[in-house]
């Protein structure tokens, strides 16, 4: 029974050493001299359906309004004003949701509260919400990734990228 037993603890620990976290990660850039940062938790596909019907996303409590990422919410930093697509957002903190409800037309929410665990949605709490620019990847993106390039934020996971337009307020 010993053996049964320090087997079947090897195996749990050797499945929990193996398993891979949505590691942290974080995308940076300047838009018309206004720092922007996108902390972020970058889940991976793993064979999985992400969105539309049966995806994992719309599996979450908060569905169709997606964490953007994965564990902690997706925290956005601006050192400056700006305009995402034609919302105002002063120069802060902000947390970033997406409304997946309809999969090849998201739109990206802009929420004042910030440090709560991603799943925390409040629709109260929203500075504002931009329609993306949709399109497809030549090929599957394994694992969630922001962009932060000279004319907006760019998001990327599966078989999705979608595209929303900044500028300097």
């Amino acid at each position: 029974m010993k053996k049964l037993t320090l087997c079947g603890a090897f195996l749990a620990t050797a499945a929990l050493m193996t398993a891979q976290p949505s590691p942290k990660m974080t995308a940076t850039g300047t838009i018309g001299g206004k720092a922007l940062t996108i902390t972020y938790s970058a889940p991976s596909v793993k064979g999985r359906k992400i969105f539309g019907d049966g995806g994992l996303v719309m599996k979450d409590p908060g569905a169709p309004v997606w964490r953007a990422g994965a564990n902690s919410a997706t925290a956005l930093h601006t050192d400056g004003d700006i305009k995402i697509g034609d919302l105002a957002v002063p120069a802060g903190n902000y947390t970033l949701f997406v409304d997946v409800k309809d999969e090849n037309q998201w739109s990206l929410i802009v929420s004042k509260e910030t440090g709560q665990w991603g799943l925390a949605y409040k629709p109260a709490n929203d500075l504002g919400r931009v329609k993306m620019k949709m399109s497809k990847p030549p090929a599957l993106v394994e694992t969630l990734k922001y962009t932060v390039t000279s004319s907006g934020i760019q998001l990327e996971w599966e078989n999705h990228v979608a595209m929303v337009a900044v500028s300097a307020k």
